[in-house]
């Protein structure tokens, strides 16, 4: 029986193992991992508490592959889990966990080229450093990177990190952007486990638009990028940032280009969990602009993501678009 052809692009890592911090600095924030409940999971440790508990799915090829199997995903697209970014380390520091992160995915890789390839991460609070890790991790075969919506506060579409994106548009990196350490998230009434829940869709969207309103992409116009998360509340923003941008000369003097068509030039994955937020996140960006996602292994992931796409009324080459086809142009994938 022939391999499925759906390519999940949001789908996470966490290393089986950490090494032992070696840098000159603080190592309080240092993640460690400690045995879990059962041989089957573990503990990422930071500052002597247990930051989050995660599977061996994590980190075992094989037990993504069954899970593969059963959603009917042909290949996954391997990222770190975002909170190892590690912005809030020194760069040489964070460049040295990025390196062992980045080895654990080529590991992976290697293990089944077929069925996954790689985003890597770099340190991006040092944008001339991150430049040239990227450059390493395009030479090695990894299809991009993946980066938070703000570094340490500031988000993504400021003009420090140019050098940073200028580089990702020469290499012609895929770069996925995932929502990070959310803005507001005092204002939430009820348990941490709330934040991704209510935080992180509002939290997408404003470093999606600080990419437009940042002139970023009018600047570099080649960059591929990929927003988690169905870009969270942008579709929605995007109307009232077309009225403002059509009224308002200030606002036209400072933006361009059109955002609407800006932003349908960017990628975003499906984990939306509603056919009727697909439905309208194809009706605002496009279907050519869809990747299938699952922000696979944790729990708030999409279980079904073929299902949701076949819930809607989609012609053959649209729903052969967001299967595969999208991604592959994205990840400059081969047919």
């Amino acid at each position: 029986m022939p391999q499925p052809a759906a390519i999940d692009l949001h789908t996470h890592i966490v290393p089986a193992e950490f090494p032992a911090y070696a840098g000159k600095h603080d190592a309080t924030r240092w993640p460690q991992m400690a045995a879990g409940s059962d041989c089957h999971h573990k503990n990422v440790m930071i500052a002597g508490k247990n930051f989050r508990t995660v599977s061996d799915e994590c980190w075992e090829v094989s037990r993504r592959i069954e899970a593969m199997d059963h959603m009917n995903i042909g290949m996954q697209v391997l990222s770190p889990m975002p909170e190892l970014l590690s912005y809030w380390f020194p760069p040489e520091d964070g460049l040295a966990i990025a390196r062992h992160i980045n080895g654990t995915i080529s590991g992976m890789v290697a293990q089944s080229p077929k069925r996954f390839c790689g985003l890597g991460m770099v340190p991006l609070q040092d944008p001339e450093l991150a430049s040239r890790e990227l450059e390493n991790l395009m030479r090695d075969g990894f299809r991009g990177v993946e980066i938070g919506s703000s570094v340490n506060g500031v988000a993504i579409g400021s003009p420090q990190f140019q050098p940073f994106f200028a580089t990702a548009e020469k290499l012609g990196a895929a770069v996925f952007i995932h929502a990070l350490h959310p803005a507001g998230t005092e204002r939430i009434v009820g348990p941490p486990r709330l934040i991704p829940l209510i935080a992180f869709p509002g939290e997408i969207a404003t470093g999606l638009a600080s990419i437009i309103t940042g002139g970023m992409f009018e600047r570099h116009p080649r960059l591929k990028l990929c927003f988690s998360h169905g870009g969270g509340t942008f579709g929605i923003i995007l109307p009232r940032l077309m009225q403002g941008w059509r009224l308002s000369k200030i606002v036209r003097e400072h933006i361009a280009q059109s955002p609407e068509e800006q932003a349908r030039r960017f990628y975003y994955d499906t984990v939306l969990f509603s056919p009727t937020s697909l439905a309208f996140l194809i009706a605002s960006f496009g279907a050519t602009q869809l990747c299938i996602g699952t922000d696979y292994p944790f729990e708030l992931s999409e279980a079904a993501p073929l299902d949701l796409i076949g819930a809607l009324n989609l012609g053959e080459a649209e729903r052969a678009a967001l299967h595969a086809g999208n991604a592959r142009r994205f990840l400059a994938l081969p047919a």
